[in-house]
């Protein structure tokens, strides 16, 4: 048995969700340009063991998406989960934010393509296969009129994420379908870090760090 808390907030929408054995029991989210994780986090944590009718001893595990993702979003969620599983003494598990999405889509497509807006014509992506194999890793880049032209040919193919747009406005294939609406979720979350916590993948809670992916930059605003 493994009761598990998701959180993810590696993008604008700041979710979360509890589940027993990968079956969801609660979860609550909300998307907003804003970034409303420091506000709504802990809210959402609380109403879902509310709605479960459990206390946060019964936790048997804590998973926290590892990134790529926005810098702030990703520092707030790794620290409330390395903070619950100190003060509950449970382990740590960590969701590779493009798995997560992917995830959604298992066996709808040969390849499906996450992608998270970056900066300008930059996106955060991955490539799966319709089994959820990652097959090309992960990497920041430019999008231009080359970008995954060995995937998208011969075989049914969804660009999935907040950083579809771009791709469509670049690239066009008869085979291809894009969905722009696509965030990451907690709620997919649940069965993979069910299967992790089967197979006692934990992560070290002292050392553990998302997964940046770039260098932060600090934005000012320009006079």
């Amino acid at each position: 048995m493994g009761i598990i808390l998701n959180l993810e907030t590696a993008t604008t929408n700041c979710s979360v969700s509890l589940a027993k054995d990968g079956v969801l029991l609660a979860l609550r989210e909300n998307n907003t340009p804003n970034y409303s994780h420091a506000e709504q986090l802990h809210v959402f944590i609380a109403e879902c063991m509310a709605e479960a009718k459990l206390p946060l001893t019964k936790l048997e595990a804590i998973a926290v998406s590892k990134g790529p993702g926005s810098y702030t979003g990703l520092r707030i969620g790794v620290s409330a989960a390395k903070g619950l599983c100190f003060s509950l003494d449970i382990p740590l598990i960590s969701i590779a934010t493009l798995t997560s999405m992917a995830s959604k889509f298992v066996g709808a497509f040969d390849y499906i393509i996450p992608v998270l807006d970056a900066r300008r014509m930059e996106v955060y992506s991955a490539v799966f296969d319709c089994d959820l194999n990652q097959i090309r890793e992960t990497e920041a880049e430019i999008i231009d009129e080359h970008s995954f032209g060995s995937y998208l040919h011969h075989k049914s193919v969804l660009v999935s994420g907040s950083g579809a747009q771009k791709i469509k406005e670049t690239l066009s294939a008869e085979n291809v379908s894009f969905d722009t609406t696509c965030v990451p979720s907690s709620k997919e979350m649940a069965k993979l870090s069910h299967e992790k916590y089967q197979e006692g993948n934990f992560e070290d809670v002292a050392y553990f760090e998302p997964y940046y992916l770039k260098d932060f930059m600090l934005q000012t605003k320009k006079k």
